[in-house]
């Protein structure tokens, strides 16, 4: 592969990117969720400061009906199809609790559901912007070659069989075949590979992707409607609507739950009247069993350990994006790895330097003599050569005469003598350096036309990287899949740091797809890591997606249940043991919750129990699993959960 792209940068030539991102308060549920919030706020204040209920009662009414009208109108609208949900359930609840004066009650149920579905909503519009926001990689234009004469025309105008000139700096319109010319191409965003990539006549190029130095003749072989990147988005779109959404414990249940307690309540009131009991006495009964039977603990047994989980994961680097996506993570028995970027920093590092017998040179020497020829140059190997000289504080001689061929190398004059640094061609310095080249990129450095030596180049592994797949092994009982575009050689080099042995490599974004649905038709419950553009359809389609955050693309991002804000890869099996330990504590809580009501309901039912007493044990259940859920906010929840790096 070459080392160097120009002597300066390339101006790139990028499509004009729209600003495609939905503001927060453009959805009418955040609206409405924000409106209920704050009047619940302020009454809430002026309750507890002992004001007279004409100044926060109607403010209370106000948090009842901005919050609450959406649910309820959906719920009305569920019932017509003849289904009863927990959002209606939930409504009748809260009015129910306004009736009998528990109103504080009533408005905080309201405004927990209507801040969840402001939340759910701003996910989606989130995903669709970003979905959206990918078809700005592939430029608008492309310059057509007919007849010897350039013409430049819409993409989406192109068809195959067109040739296209594709100048230094600009992105390639269309999927095809290079004709003429040579070049490098950066196709991160596509296959995942972290270096440019050389293209000659014969090779496949992709839309979007950002060509170097080079000038290039490419022949259009797809429609653009059919290109990688118009793919990308289509698994992705796909990916998110047919991927079944995961509810949490408590709507698992939820039609049955909601019917039975409407209809108990309703044989509470009815059958005492048949039997001639008080109108007055009835109501109160039912609506105390109304009280008591709502489902104000479960949901609460259910949200404050998750929540609390969000919290302590944000806390300490990772943003997980809901509590369905906390409790996902918990589920997960098998991981698949993207590898550049997430187990590897994606970034090129000098891992060996070798003078050739003879040369005369040290490795000092040969570093120096390559770096100065290299420092012009603006290509990530060159950088990576360049740093790895200062790192050691060599002195960097200047270099003249530097020109630089796109897929060969540089040349320059340094010291008054030529120097050349440029890919190898399995003969020679290459073929003895070839053991310690594995998986690496090779240069092979020559001076006044005769090679010294060699500088083997590979993409940087975390340090954590193999103590974090040793902890998800021990997570899932499995060792996980590594899922890469990058070349096998690539690929099998880190699979061995990080002790992986089911190895996937040269992976286009439909493959990663396909790979990760593989493994959930056998059943499992599959979690994905990955960072980039190329990842995004199978962030997707995974049970449960993490995306790494530093070098993250949009899509990515927005598409995963939870990012790595921090880029630090251990976070990941802390975050799947706090998810595990989330859903202990909601069993936990479900049966606290579920014993509560069942005694108050028993009482209610075989007995006489007096409304106060009710409210008392549904809110003295309430606050109990409160509180439980609130004990993964402690610092020692994370610790527990965390791995130690495994550093070199």
């Amino acid at each position: 592969m070459s080392t160097t792209l120009a002597p300066a940068p390339v101006p790139e030539t990028r499509p004009t990117v729209l600003d495609r991102r939905t503001r927060v308060l453009a959805l009418p549920e955040a609206r409405w969720a924000l409106a209920a919030t704050i009047a619940f706020l302020l009454g809430l204040t002026l309750h507890l400061g002992g004001a007279p209920g004409w100044s926060y009662g109607p403010l209370y009414a106000v948090a009842y009906a901005a919050g609450g009208w959406e649910p309820a109108l959906e719920g009305l609208r569920a019932l017509r199809q003849k289904t009863l949900d927990v959002d209606l359930l939930m409504i009748v609840a809260a009015l129910g609790a306004a009736a009998i004066g528990q109103v504080l009650d009533g408005a905080l149920l309201i405004v927990i559901f209507a801040t969840s579905g402001a939340l759910e909503a701003l996910a989606t519009a989130r995903t669709a912007d970003s979905v959206r926001g990918l078809l700005d990689l592939a430029p608008t234009t492309a310059t057509r070659l007919t007849d010897g004469d350039e013409e430049t025309v819409p993409t989406a105008e192109l068809a195959v069989g067109d040739v296209l000139l594709i100048r230094p700096g600009e992105r390639v319109g269309a999927d095809g075949t290079v004709l003429d010319g040579v070049s490098e191409a950066d196709q991160a965003s596509i296959t995942g590979e972290p270096l440019p990539v050389v293209k000659r006549p014969g090779d496949e190029v992709f839309a979007g992707t950002l060509n170097g130095t080079g000038a290039l003749r490419v022949r259009v072989e797809r429609d653009p409607a059919d290109s990688v990147i118009a793919r990308i988005v289509t698994l992705v779109e796909e990916a998110s609507r047919t991927k079944a959404p995961t509810q949490l414990f408590i709507e698992k249940v939820e039609q049955r739950y909601a019917v039975g307690v409407v209809a108990a309540t309703i044989a509470v009131f009815a059958v005492p009247l048949v039997f001639g009991a008080d109108l007055t006495a009835a109501l109160l009964r039912a609506m105390t069993f109304m009280i008591v039977a709502s489902p104000c603990a479960v949901v609460l047994a259910t949200m404050p350990p998750l929540l609390s989980a969000i919290a302590n994961a944000g806390r300490h680097g990772v943003l997980v994006k809901s509590a369905v996506a906390m409790e996902r993570l918990g589920e997960i028995d098998t991981a698949a790895l993207d590898k550049t970027g997430t187990l590897t920093e994606g970034a090129p590092e000098v891992t060996a330097v070798r003078p050739l017998p003879g040369s005369g040179l040290d490795e000092d020497a040969l570093l120096a003599l390559a770096a100065a020829a290299e420092h012009p140059s603006e290509h990530p190997l060159a950088r990576a050569i360049v740093t790895a000289a200062r790192t050691r504080g060599l002195r960097l001689a200047p270099a003249e005469e530097f020109t630089a061929t796109p897929g060969r190398g540089v040349t320059a004059v340094v010291e008054g003598q030529a120097v050349a640094v440029g890919r190898t061609d399995g003969a020679g310095a290459g073929t003895d350096f070839a053991p310690g080249a594995e998986g690496a990129t090779v240069v092979l450095v020559t001076l006044n036309g005769t090679p010294v030596g060699t500088l083997a180049l590979t993409d940087r592994l975390r340090p954590a990287a193999p103590a974090t797949t040793a902890a998800l092994t021990a997570l899932t009982g499995s060792a996980p899949v590594l899922l890469t575009g990058d070349h096998a050689p690539a690929a099998a080099r880190v699979a061995q740091a990080t002790g992986l042995t089911d190895v996937r490599a040269g992976l286009l974004p439909e493959d990663k797809v396909n790979a990760v649905r593989d493994l959930q038709l056998t059943g499992r419950k599959v979690l994905f890591v990955g960072d980039g553009v190329n990842d995004a359809p199978a962030l997707a389609a995974a049970h449960s997606g993490v995306a790494m955050g530093r070098a993250g693309s949009d899509l990515a991002l927005e598409t995963a249940d939870a990012v790595v804000v921090r880029d630090e890869l251990t976070a990941v099996p802390a975050v799947v043991r706090l998810s595990r330990a989330a859903r202990r504590l909601v069993v936990q809580n479900l049966v606290i919750a579920g014993v509560f009501i069942t005694g108050l309901v028993a009482w209610d039912l075989i007995g006489h129990l007096p409304l106060p007493l009710g409210v008392a044990g549904h809110e003295g259940s309430t606050v109990l699993v409160g509180l439980n859920g609130l004990r993964l906010l402690r610092a020692s929840a994370w610790r527990s959960g965390q791995v130690q790096d495994s550093r070199p």
